[in-house]
């Protein structure tokens, strides 16, 4: 296991703060553009007043092959109001603005690859933003961006799921900075009625690996969930089901849902981690 002192990054950081307080932290997904570029923004900052710790902010993408229905819905919308990554980075400039919390953009590797790798860390780090989550890219095929984010001091998440070997597990958390994520079932996104059993094996097997904060996601919807992840996981992930909450309530519905799972996240008393 490395030493991970330099490597927590930014949202690692927030990750441990939160752990040092006994619990795990929320990170909190919603799409930029959606339903509007301008109710976008609002949407992601009402995460924000209901206590997530770490923001994911998704750049909408035409071929979403990992997301489930909900975000590919959103997305579609996001798009066909003529969204384009320059609004995204505009919706992380404001909401890095807004409040202290790392925002991160989740994205396919496709619209990084065309906008220009270094052009986008650069424009990233201006913006305010702590780093990228690539679903799509693998360490060993994403030399250029691990360059640009490292001259750039953004954070590098990259995803295990539980058809991870030992080794390509140890190969992806030695390429991370801020925190590993962990895919907790197989297949796409979603919220679901129940917390997949291969999680917490899974979790184990990164922190055998790394240092690093492990956050799971994929398929949390509500704070008995939460809760359940909590136990074993160092950070919980919500993305559907705050789409859902956006649809049904707007930012108010929004900023219920994530007072209601930051409440979950707080119900496991945790050990803080030794450094």
């Amino acid at each position: 296991m490395s030493d991970v002192s330099a490597e927590l990054g930014n949202a690692g950081t927030a990750i441990r703060k939160a752990n040092d307080e006994g619990r795990a932290a929320l990170v909190g997904y919603l799409p930029a553009g959606y339903p509007t570029i301008d109710g976008g923004v609002d949407a992601i900052k009402a995460l924000v007043d209901g206590g997530v710790d770490v923001l994911e902010i998704g750049l909408p993408y035409s071929d979403p092959v990992m997301d489930g229905v909900t975000i590919q819905r959103a997305a579609e919308i996001a798009l066909a109001g003529g969204l384009r990554i320059r609004d995204v980075l505009g919706t992380v400039e404001k909401v890095a603005a807004y409040a202290d919390v790392p925002v991160l953009v989740m994205t396919y590797w496709n619209p990084i690859e065309r906008y220009g790798v270094d052009r986008f860390a650069v424009d990233l780090a201006a913006a305010g933003g702590a780093g990228l989550i690539t679903p799509d890219l693998i360490p060993n095929e994403g030399a250029e961006w691990i360059a640009a984010a490292d001259k750039n001091e953004l954070d590098k998440v990259f995803l295990v799921s539980p058809s991870s070997t030992d080794a390509r597990i140890g190969l992806t958390t030695a390429s991370c900075r801020g925190f590993v994520y962990a895919t907790a079932v197989m297949g796409v996104t979603g919220a679901r009625d129940q917390a997949s059993d291969l999680a917490a094996p899974l979790v184990a097997r990164t922190k055998a690996a790394t240092g690093l904060p492990v956050g799971v996601g994929l398929g949390v919807s509500n704070a008995d969930q939460a809760a359940a992840v909590a136990a074993y996981a160092d950070a919980v992930i919500v993305g559907s089901a705050f789409v859902k909450a956006l649809d049904a309530g707007g930012p108010a519905g929004v900023k219920s849902l994530t007072e209601s799972l930051a409440e979950g996240v707080r119900r496991e008393r945790r050990t803080p981690v030794a450094r």
